[in-house]
């Protein structure tokens, strides 16, 4: 018994370490090998995945805990299927955007003007915090810009085209937009060094948010102020088209759009 134990543990670790291997094969192919176009199809591939493969999870989700009384409908209104068209429509030239902002982060690294982290867990959950806690300041500044007179009539009027927000109308902007909001990490790995697993991984927390602030469900009846009004700010935003700049806290506008106005 205490030998079969041994050996399993000791494949245990051979597997894992075999994995480790692997991943850093693989980092170090993606950093340091890979053509640039190879790195804007994986990278466009990737959103793909997020967008329609993790969105419809989250929403198939979100049904299931409405059904069980777990989460409730913000604005109990059928979305129209000639919305979810604009906004996947939209989406698609967003998501042919971000797949440049791989480019300048690996050329930058490929060039040795950013540092890299070791891919400790320890690295990874701190970068991933401040990558979630820099990308709401620069969600904040962009936002606010695209709400003066010139920009929300040219161009951030194609995000607010979806009155009741939805989880496809998470990437649903102007290509002005989707190229200011997809500068996040490059506007911060070169003044804080991150893991690279962190900068790869940070789209999915960063999109589960947007789902989370778009997909129209909210726990409860949102007459608490908690982070339970997460989906309920940001679709009081949608629907009267001011307020709630921020994207998945409440601090910025408290401190800077009086009183959200």
């Amino acid at each position: 018994m205490l030998e079969f134990k041994l050996k399993y543990v000791l494949n245990i670790k051979f597997l894992t370490n075999r994995k480790i291997k692997y991943l850093n094969s693989f980092f170090e192919n993606f950093l340091y090998n890979y053509s640039y176009l190879t790195l804007y199809g994986l990278t466009f591939c990737y959103f793909l995945f997020l967008y329609f493969g993790v969105g419809s999870l989250f929403l198939y989700v979100c049904k299931c805990l409405e059904h069980k009384n777990i989460l409730q409908k913000i604005i109990d209104k059928k979305v129209k299927q000639q919305q979810i068209y604009f906004e996947i429509k939209h989406t698609i030239k967003s998501i042919v955007i971000f797949g440049f902002s791989i480019i300048p982060v690996i050329y930058l690294i490929r060039v040795d003007l950013v540092e890299l982290l070791p891919d400790t867990w320890q690295n990874i959950v701190l970068g991933l915090i401040v990558l979630t806690l820099w990308n709401e300041v620069h969600f904040y500044i962009v936002h606010r810009i695209m709400h003066q007179k010139f920009m929300m009539k040219h161009i951030h009027y194609i995000h607010h085209k979806s009155n009741i927000p939805t989880v496809y109308s998470v990437f649903s902007f102007h290509w002005i937009e989707a190229l200011l909001l997809s500068t996040v990490p490059i506007t911060i790995i070169p003044l804080i060094p991150f893991s690279i697993v962190a900068v790869m991984a940070y789209p999915l927390v960063s999109i589960l948010l947007n789902f989370a602030g778009h997909c129209n469900y909210r726990f409860g009846n949102g007459s608490l102020m908690s982070w339970k009004l997460l989906g309920t700010h940001h679709n009081e935003h949608h629907s009267r088209g001011r307020k709630n700049y921020g994207f998945a806290l409440n601090l910025l506008d408290k401190l800077f759009s009086k009183q959200n106005n």
